[in-house]
């Protein structure tokens, strides 16, 4: 079984392959589920791993509908991702009513190849997972990484053996959320090729001063943060 390592910095990458895991997925803000990480992490940890590189494709924190612009964006860092020479992205688009969006899954998944392509974790919010799976299979989607759908891996690991048997090698399914060192063996056993975690380790700052950068009502779960057009029209008028 190979083992997965969800870097979030340059640190984190360069510990996962010292540590010997066999693949990463970069990205920043584990908080929020994860970004797409920054051009120069990316060249960075390019430059000095020689473990293969999946990148999260991801440009802002909240649900998975993106726009039309939102998905340009997407596609301007798959085609950095591609020309720096990574193995692979994690992406994941999905409509209103929570179904997979295939026209747009589609337009990335065309442009990435010959990349390898991960459907990430939207598709826990997928109403049906087995006609997700169906869709990503026939989208020519590599691998779904998924924690059975609960809100860890060892909790939706029925889930996931369920969605293993239907996929029956046609897609790998890729658990994560949750693993760790006391339940790792119980995927092993279940035949999953691969596992996703993160192993992270919570650190105290230094130099951390009084007053507080983060928002704890911007971190709710499927919201998204824009500026306002009115707002601002009515600040301009003020000044």
């Amino acid at each position: 079984m190979l083992l997965e390592i969800c870097a979030s910095s340059l640190q984190s990458a360069l510990n996962a392959q010292r540590a010997g895991a066999h693949r990463i997925e970069l990205c920043t803000e584990l908080g929020v589920g994860g970004l797409t990480p920054s051009y120069g992490l990316l060249q960075r940890v390019m430059a000095e791993l020689t473990i293969p590189v999946h990148v999260l494709i991801r440009p802002r924190s909240g649900d998975f509908t993106y726009s039309d612009g939102a998905l340009a964006i997407m596609k301007e860092d798959i085609q950095l991702c591609k020309k720096l020479g990574c193995a692979g992205v994690v992406l994941g688009v999905l409509k209103e009513n929570l179904t997979v969006d295939i026209e747009k899954t589609k337009e990335l998944v065309k442009l990435a190849k010959p990349l390898s392509v991960t459907f990430h974790r939207a598709f826990d919010w997928a109403v049906d997972p087995s006609v997700a799976l169906e869709t990503l299979i026939e989208l020519g989607v590599d691998r779904v990484l998924s924690s059975g759908q609960a809100t860890s891996a060892p909790l939706g690991i029925e889930l996931l053996k369920k969605l293993q048997t239907q996929a029956n090698q046609r897609i790998e399914i890729l658990p994560g959320g949750g693993i760790n060192e006391t339940n790792i063996r119980k995927f092993k056993a279940a035949g999953f090729p691969t596992v996703h975690t993160s192993a992270t380790e919570i650190y105290k700052g230094n130099g951390v001063g009084a007053i507080p950068m983060n928002t704890p009502r911007m971190l709710t779960e499927g919201i998204r943060i824009e500026s306002n057009l009115e707002k601002i029209k009515s600040l301009v008028r003020l000044i």
